[in-house]
């Protein structure tokens, strides 16, 4: 149990933390090339940050039902 957490933890902070994380669809990366660069990284970020909350619930609700269900 222990074991498994940590490395979810592991998992989650690497792929959080990683340098370069294109989350832009064809349609959104033209459209952030013609606002330049600045703009572009603030878009990537916010839907970076836009899918994070529906992540981050799924795996809230699945470790209670996983908690509930091992006892």
């Amino acid at each position: 149990m222990r074991k498994a957490l940590l490395i979810s933890v592991f998992v989650l902070l690497t792929s959080l933390l990683s340098m370069r994380t294109l989350a832009q669809c064809s349609i959104c990366t033209k459209t952030a090339q013609q606002m330049g660069e600045k703009p572009a990284k603030g878009l990537n970020s916010g839907i970076l940050y836009l899918a994070f909350a529906p992540f981050a619930i799924a795996a809230y609700v699945g470790y209670r039902w996983w908690k509930n269900n091992s006892d």
